[in-house]
């Protein structure tokens, strides 16, 4: 929690070929109970996104691959992957979302260091 009323922050960058089409940096709407529940709605919160970018792309004749999200958070990550369950029901929605996109492929989570990530600004 990084915030007076012990909300986390999400930062993000989207990025195509070399350069960022989107940034975004803002307070989390709800406040987590651990760093790797904040980084499960951090991922959660740019899925949208995230996802109509894929869309908008398939639909105007662009292949698409999996997107993959870098991390810092190797504990976050091993949720997102695996789909373990979760004590709360918003933590449930929103990761098993992640995690399903992940099984059917269109999604990847790899592992950056913090000092490398550049939605960390």
């Amino acid at each position: 929690a990084v915030h007076p009323d012990m909300k986390s922050h999400t930062g993000a960058v989207m990025s195509m070929g070399k350069g960022a089409v989107l940034s975004t940096s803002r307070k989390q709407k709800l406040n987590t109970t651990s760093s790797t529940v904040a980084k499960l709605v951090a991922v959660s919160d740019m899925m949208p996104m995230i996802m109509w970018t894929r869309l908008f792309l398939k639909e105007h004749g662009y292949e698409m691959g999996k997107s993959t999200i870098y991390q810092d958070k190797r504990s976050a990550m091993l949720l997102e992957r695996n789909g373990r369950k979760s004590s709360t029901r918003h933590v449930n929605i929103r990761f098993f979302f992640v995690t399903d996109k992940i099984k059917n492929g269109e999604l990847k989570v790899d592992y950056c260091p913090t000092e490398e990530i550049d939605g960390d600004f």
